[in-house]
């Protein structure tokens, strides 16, 4: 399995191949993908498959693709990290794509050193360590990677292609790992006359077909329950509208779960209804062909081109799965 690099423009030289080999098949073709995506599981692991009062239990639904928005832990402990790790590595998926979130504390080393570290008390964890087990071969061999923030590529089994953006990043809110103040616009082309550029800002359509961030876009399934806030970030907003991909899935604000489609065309979302009694019997939320909620099942190679819809997906619990199908 060859290791994906990353990019700020995706090329075809820089697509992850997981068969060995494998050429790539014409770019008309289009492929169905299952998409399998959950979030904030907190280091809470699926419940046995006799608890059927629980959407978030064993087995697994199997997809080509499983996306985790981050949230793996609830305060950055070894422990917990071993715990969703096990359940990843043998999750029924080809590939499996894991950010981190503002609660993974010791995968964000500058912040983790500088004052994260207390919420450990006495006993400092072994950063190394802890990234290494996301990083090193044990997860590779089980086709788990590891996104930092920016853009990679990559060919399935099938020879379906897809592109993905992934940033941990969110705005401040309290003292956490990968936040940045609500004024600061990470995820967009800087002018020339700012001094401090974004580092990886996500690319213009048609580049991308997956966002996957830990936080949501302003007023997009970011309503906060106590406060009833939209506490998105409108930079990246911006960036989703911008870049307008097939799919934006995130979580961190838990009461947002949920999904909705945008038509490009006259700028307004529209909720996905859900059947809750259902989406606890079928252990996850079913979306598409809309109106629905269920694996986000894609054609691939998508390439983008002329996208008229977007789906925002928001995974934030560990009580439900969610996974999407068929988005046009």
């Amino acid at each position: 399995m060859a290791d994906p690099k990353v990019s700020n423009a995706p090329r075809r030289s820089q697509v992850a191949n997981f068969v060995e080999g494998q050429t790539m098949t014409s770019i008309t073709q289009t492929i169905k993908t299952r998409l399998c995506i959950i979030s904030d599981t907190h280091g809470v692991v699926p419940k046995p498959s006799k608890a059927s009062e629980y959407a978030y239990r064993e087995p697994f639904p199997p997809s080509e693709v499983l996306l985790h928005c981050g949230d793996l832990t609830k305060v950055g402990y070894q422990t917990e990290y071993e715990g969703i790790l096990d359940f990843l590595k043998s999750a029924p998926a080809e590939l499996k794509l894991v950010i981190a979130g503002n609660h993974d504390i010791t995968l964000h080393e500058e912040f983790y050193e500088k004052s994260g570290k207390t919420k450990h008390g006495n006993t400092a964890e072994n950063l190394q360590r802890i990234r290494e087990m996301w990083t090193g071969s044990e997860a590779k061999k089980h086709n788990i990677i590891y996104l930092e923030e920016g853009t990679r590529s990559f060919i399935l089994k099938t020879g379906a292609t897809f592109t993905v953006y992934s940033s941990p990043w969110q705005p401040a809110y309290f003292d956490w790992a990968f936040t940045y103040p609500r004024s600061t616009d990470r995820f967009n082309p800087s002018p020339p006359v700012v001094s401090e550029k974004a580092a990886n800002p996500v690319p213009n359509h048609p580049a991308i077909d997956i966002m996957l961030t830990h936080g949501p876009p302003k007023g997009i399934l970011d309503v906060t329950f106590q406060e009833g806030e939209n506490v998105g970030c409108d930079h990246l907003r911006m960036a989703v509208e911008r870049c307008r991909p097939r799919v934006h899935c995130f979580g961190h604000i838990h009461e947002g779960w949920g999904a909705e489609r945008m038509d490009w065309g006259t700028q307004k979302s529209k909720k996905v209804e859900v059947d809750m009694e259902k989406v606890v019997e079928e252990k996850c939320a079913k979306v598409g062909p809309f109106p629905g909620f269920l694996y986000v099942e894609y054609r691939f190679p998508l390439l983008n081109q002329g996208t008229k819809y977007s789906s925002y997906c928001s995974t934030s619990s560990s009580n439900l799965h969610f996974r999407a199908s068929r988005i046009p």
